[in-house]
Order: structure tokens, then sequence, then C-alpha cells
């Protein structure tokens, strides 16, 4: 019998089957430049994740993880083939809106024997109050989650008292849609309007501005917020990890920082999106 070939970058125990299902080993087993960046960025993830789920795990054996934007699924079925899969309970929901990925994902985990896994064909917002999901979730995952749907995924996850959150952002588009709106207003309103008068200035401080934003939200929830790189920049410019760790206990300024960020940006009709 052929043995498979032997690549340091794939993990112990890591399913060869699953790597050539999921098109990043090609199938006579190797890997080219760019799945290899592609592995390493979900191995790299993992590394963050795999805490999380042993601290989910030590609190009760029935943990649930929902990942959301699920795409194709190449995180949900790491996770499961490294971790789940040596567990005897635990679920996970891969949560995509288009429906042929939500259907290769059911057809390939029925293929690998991975029972506890779902997919389901739903937006981040619907999946809310979906009865197809559980009233608790354990662990939120959002990875290159579009525009509001990182946000979107935040609500999900501060719904379902989410123990973990981890999200890596992506397109954020709505705040520097707004800013370049009121940017007449702004440059009469306050000094700080030459921040974002350029228009790449804009886009760049747009995206900043969201994912601090979304930090005081988790942190006036009662979340421990960690901010990272994904994976060196040359990798990937979607490279912010923002990870949150439920601790109960809300930083008290956080609610009145977003209310006077939003206030001094002329942001104020995002309120409701930040601050609830």
């Amino acid at each position: 019998m052929k043995s498979e070939p032997l690549i340091p970058e794939i993990r112990p125990g890591q399913s060869i089957e699953l790597l050539k299902e999921l098109h990043i080993l090609t199938r006579d087993g190797k890997l080219n430049q760019d799945t290899r960046r592609k592995l390493k960025q979900v191995y790299h993830l993992f590394q963050f994740i795999e805490p999380l789920l042993e601290d989910a795990f030590a609190a009760h054996a029935d943990v649930t993880l929902a990942d959301h934007g699920a795409g194709k699924s190449y995180l949900g079925f790491i996770l499961y083939d490294l971790f789940f899969k040596a567990k005897e309970s635990g679920h996970i929901y891969g949560i995509e809106t288009r429906p042929e990925l939500v259907d290769s994902s059911r057809e390939l985990a029925k293929r690998l024997g991975f029972g506890r896994m779902s997919f389901l064909n739903l937006s981040v917002e619907e999946s809310i109050r979906s009865p197809a999901l559980p009233e608790r979730i354990d662990i939120v995952t959002a990875l290159h989650a579009c525009n509001t749907a990182t946000d979107d995924a935040i609500r999900f996850a501060l719904e379902k008292k989410a123990r973990h959150i981890v999200l890596v952002p992506c397109c954020q588009a709505e705040v520097a849609a707004v800013l370049r709106k009121n940017k007449n207003e702004s440059f009469a309103k306050t000094p700080l309007s030459e921040i974002w008068r350029h228009p790449i200035h804009t886009r760049e401080f747009g995206s900043q501005i969201t994912n601090v934003l979304r930090c005081l939200l988790l942190e006036a929830h009662g979340y421990q917020v960690t901010v990272t790189e994904l994976v060196g920049w040359e990798h990937s410019m979607k490279n912010e990890l923002i990870v949150a760790s439920h601790k109960g206990n809300p930083r008290r300024n956080a609610r009145e920082r977003a209310e006077r960020i939003l206030d001094e940006l002329n942001l104020a009709e995002l309120r409701p999106r930040f601050i609830y």
C-alpha cells in the first residue's frame, strides 16, 4: 500500500483525505504556494481557538461552536478533525448564505463520518432566531465575514451568551460611508476630520474605528478583549484578529467612550449598531 507523503506543515493526526477534499492538498498529496498559505492561516487560527475549546469543555461536555460566513467550512472541518473528533460530544454549526456551499459541506461531512457537524443556509441575522440552533453557543467564530456581517456575528454571540468570540473582520465599509456622507459637516465640527479628508484615509480610518467600536461593545458586555495579528501582513491585509472571552465584569466606561467617539466623529446615526 502506497504511503501518504510526509509534509512538515501538516499537523500530526490530520486527515489527509480531508485536506484533499478541501483542495488544500492536490490529489497526489502536494501543497502549492497558495494552499500552503491557506493551511498556515487556518492552523494559526486553530492555535488561538484550541485553548478556548479546552476551557469550554472544562466547563461542560456538550460544547457548541458556530462558524459564521463559513464558506467552504475550512475552519470548521479542521477544528472537527483536530479537536472534536477525539471527543465524545460537542457540535459544530457552519452558517453560510450560499446554498451550494452548504450542500457540499453537508456531503463532505457525511462522507468523512463527521456526524457532529451541521450546516445551515442562513444569514447571520436569521441564525439568531433560528430553531435549528441551540439557545446557547459556547464559541462563535467569524473569519473574514464582510462588512456588517461581523457586527451581526457579535450580536448573535451576545444573544447566545457565548463564552468566547473569535473574529477576523473584513471589508468594513459602513463607517467609512457615513464618514464620507458627513464629511462637509464634520469639517466644521472638528479638526479631527482631517484624519479622513482623503479617500484612502477615509477607508482605512473607517476600518480602524469600526473595530475599536466593536471592542468597546464587547467590553461593555463583560468580555475581555485581545486584538492581535492573525498572520504576517505579507499574507493578508485583512489580518486583525479579535478574541473576546466573557469574564462577567463589564468595563465601566466602555459605553460612554463609544458614545463620545460616535459624537466626536459625527457618526451618531450608527449608535444602534455599536451601543446596545
